[in-house]
């Protein structure tokens, strides 16, 4: 599974980067927003500064909602680095935008994906990576993990290339658990990442070899 982290602070990003288990980055207007990065000159030097600080994939979002639009915008994104996918929206005239950039070339992420025929709409346009919503679904009392499931069986039965992308991962028993249904990648907070290194048998085994080191040391 290759972990993401979806975000637009450089210093998580490069933290995650520093710990050699980072896989690529996604962001989106509201991450921008947060961090105070406007204007499209400053976002556009802000995705180059983000594919400065990984090796893997960055995900970056249009706001145009037509076709055309979105096209013009996609590309420009695109030559900002090689590193940069262009996150479409889960319409109608964003899967025939993923279309068009599947043609020429250009990886997509077709993100606000709630439904198994919406991943397999994408999947059929060519998209590089699928987005299904795991956490914003949960908060309707949906299950974004069966979800997952459900996509995985479906592009498994028709060989599609499309990965898919958990995204709106809110606690470390996410990533588990759309790892274990498969999916190719998860994408949340730095604070869900390092959770996976807590465990209270861990604190309490390393504490017992530190103080029975001290006591042998002492000797």
């Amino acid at each position: 599974m290759k972990f993401f982290i979806d975000t637009a602070n450089l210093n998580d990003i490069r933290e995650a980067q520093d710990l050699g288990i980072l896989d690529g980055v996604t962001t989106n207007p509201s991450l921008m927003a947060k961090e105070g990065v406007t204007g499209k000159n400053r976002v556009m030097q802000h995705y180059k500064a983000i594919c400065d600080s990984v090796d893997g994939d960055v995900s970056a979002e249009v706001i145009a909602t037509t076709f055309k639009e979105m096209v013009a915008e996609g590309e420009e994104l695109a030559e900002i680095d090689d590193k940069i996918v262009v996150k479409v929206p889960m319409i109608k005239d964003g899967i025939k935008a993923i279309n068009y950039f599947s043609e020429k070339g250009i990886k997509t992420n077709c993100t606000l994906v709630f439904s198994a025929g919406q991943a397999l709409l994408a999947a059929k346009a060519g998209a590089t990576y699928v987005s299904p919503f795991v956490g914003r679904l949960d908060d309707i009392s949906f299950d974004g993990v069966a979800l997952i499931e459900q996509i995985a069986l479906i592009y498994r039965n028709y060989s599609y290339g499309t990965q898919i992308l958990a995204a709106s991962i809110r606690h470390p028993m996410h990533i588990i658990q759309c790892a274990e249904v498969g999916a190719d990648v998860m994408t949340g907070p730095l604070s869900a990442i390092t959770a996976l290194f807590n465990h209270p048998l861990t604190d309490s085994g390393l504490a017992k070899f530190l103080a029975d080191h001290q006591k042998a040391s002492a000797k």
